[in-house]
């Protein structure tokens, strides 16, 4: 049994990273507010995974930050992909200690929200030093710090965070109702 459980595991995981990877490179769907842009849904397979487990969230963060990589997305990109290995960590950690955050829409929401700020938050770090060392494309330094780094980067992070998040519990309630999830997820 817990041989099965331990395959489910990883085939849901390559699966999640699978859809990680693909959602930024096929995406119709970008909103660009120059000079930053957001792809709708890119974290939705990362936010699944944290409903599963704290390892499922890890693997799925560090596969996709690797799919960015062999795309051939600008390395800041790639390092804002990276950093989403802190959110997934905590927000997982969080969950599997805390499992009934998802029950109501305002805990939930709430969550959303704390898991949104640690994602801007990192992603703003990650921005800093290619900002600070003149390496960023030049409508970044047009816009100037406050409204590209802290505005575009730091609070436009959040925004997608948490729209992301929500399309991630709209998907995962109706599909914990019709498959059979790992041991860990099914707390969720």
């Amino acid at each position: 049994m817990r041989r099965n459980n331990n395959l489910n595991s990883m085939l849901i995981s390559a699966l999640l990273c699978s859809i990680g990877i693909v959602i930024p490179i096929i995406s119709p769907i970008k909103i660009t507010m120059e000079p930053a842009s957001f792809t709708l849904a890119s974290h939705v397979a990362i936010f699944i995974a944290m409903f599963i487990s704290p390892a499922t969230a890890v693997f799925v963060a560090f596969g996709t930050s690797l799919g960015f990589l062999l795309a051939g997305f600008p390395i800041v990109i790639v390092l804002r992909a990276a950093s989403h290995f802190v959110f997934a960590t905590a927000g997982a950690l969080y969950l599997k200690k805390f499992p009934n955050s998802m029950q109501s829409f305002k805990s939930s929401q709430l969550y959303s929200l704390f898991i949104g700020i640690i994602h801007g938050v990192c992603e703003v770090l990650v921005v800093l030093p290619f900002y600070f060392g003149n390496s960023m494309a030049s409508g970044y330094y047009a816009k100037g710090f406050v409204v590209s780094v802290v505005i575009l980067v730091g609070f436009g992070t959040v925004v997608h965070s948490m729209v992301d998040f929500y399309l991630a519990q709209a998907i995962w309630k109706p599909v914990t109702k019709a498959v059979k999830m790992p041991r860990e997820a099914s707390a969720n």
